[in-house]
């Protein structure tokens, strides 16, 4: 199973980080370690002082496919969830200005919590699906996949033309502006629309 992420895929969130709009999906993989399930904890790790969040909208591929062109993309995903991508944006910056890759700051353990999921049929359109992020009670994220650069289906086409996609796989599909830093005894709820589909608790 392989969890494969798209960065800066709303434009917003591409102007808040202080990068260039991206030509094509930009791509990095999480390992399976980096799962956080059933709603557990997440510990903040000591190696850094800026662990931030990142809300997205989570597709769960349902088939095998490679080379999958955009129109029969849709066929290749029937549920979808939210999930934080957890990010220690001190590591990313760093990194990031050697010319280094992410790995360090996006692939270590429990740094993809996964909510749960919602079929893709009960949604009136997936062009256009509302959700948030609430921290404490408060609304720090709030996003809609209108504003996605690079749709769900055009993600997956692209995708699969460096990667055979299996039934299991996991995309994460880009986080809109709004990312900050989590702290101690933070609780996170992330809703889609109006239905929370995960809500954890920071140690």
């Amino acid at each position: 199973m392989k969890i494969i992420c798209i960065g800066l895929n709303y434009r917003k969130h591409a102007m808040e980080m202080g990068r260039p709009l991206p030509a094509e999906p930009i791509v990095f993989l999480k390992p399976d370690s980096a799962l956080l399930k059933n709603n557990k904890p997440f510990f903040l790790p000591g190696f850094s002082s800026m662990i931030q969040y990142e809300t997205e909208v989570v597709l769960k591929i349902n088939r095998l496919g490679k080379g999958i062109p955009v129109k029969y993309a849709h066929r290749y995903y029937d549920e979808l969830t939210l999930g934080i991508d957890i990010t220690a944006r001190d590591i990313q910056n760093r990194n990031s200005a050697a010319g280094l890759p992410w790995e360090l700051a996006k692939c270590f353990d429990n740094a993809a919590p996964l909510g749960k999921f919602v079929p893709v049929a009960s949604l009136k359109d997936i062009k256009s699906i509302d959700f948030r992020l609430e921290i404490n009670g408060k609304i720090v994220q709030q996003g809609s996949t209108s504003d996605m650069i690079f749709s769900f289906n055009e993600i997956i086409s692209f995708v699969s033309d460096y990667f055979t996609l299996k039934d299991g796989d996991l995309i994460f599909t880009g986080t809109p502006p709004g990312v900050g830093n989590l702290k101690k005894n933070d609780n996170l709820v992330a809703y889609l629309g109006d239905e929370p589909l995960l809500d954890f608790m920071i140690r």
